[in-house]
């Protein structure tokens, strides 16, 4: 998966870079540190409750996005709580969530296949 930060969604691409290079959280490309894809959606429901609860305040346009993503066995509860979270645009939290949607569909990412997450 790419994300860039001069593109579509450059608060999403700051957000993993920062979680990938600063938390050294897993899915960096270069690495063999892959996040895993994970389909069950109510355990997919657990990551991002755990990650972005409804009690958090969020700022008028800003939406709370996680990272690694909740669809991944590296989310926020699945992973064992090691995550990162940041209010971001919430058209770009959107809109990078159906481009992640898209990715796994059309290179048939399905349950427990490994992939890397590439920030240019």
């Amino acid at each position: 998966m790419v994300y860039a930060k001069n593109g579509e969604f450059p608060e999403l691409a700051k957000h993993i870079e920062y979680a990938q290079n600063t938390k050294n959280l897993p899915g960096k490309h270069g690495t063999t540190r892959y996040l895993t894809r994970l389909t069950n959606k109510e355990k997919i429901k657990e990551n991002r409750n755990t990650a972005c609860p409804s009690s958090l305040e969020r700022p008028p346009g800003k939406q709370c996005d996680e990272y690694p993503f909740a669809s991944t066995w590296q989310g926020a509860k699945t992973g064992g709580g090691d995550f990162s979270r940041r209010m971001i645009n919430g058209t770009q939290n959107e809109d990078g969530g159906r481009a992640l949607s898209r990715f796994y569909l059309y290179n048939r990412i399905l349950e427990k296949d490994r992939f890397l997450v590439w920030i240019k």
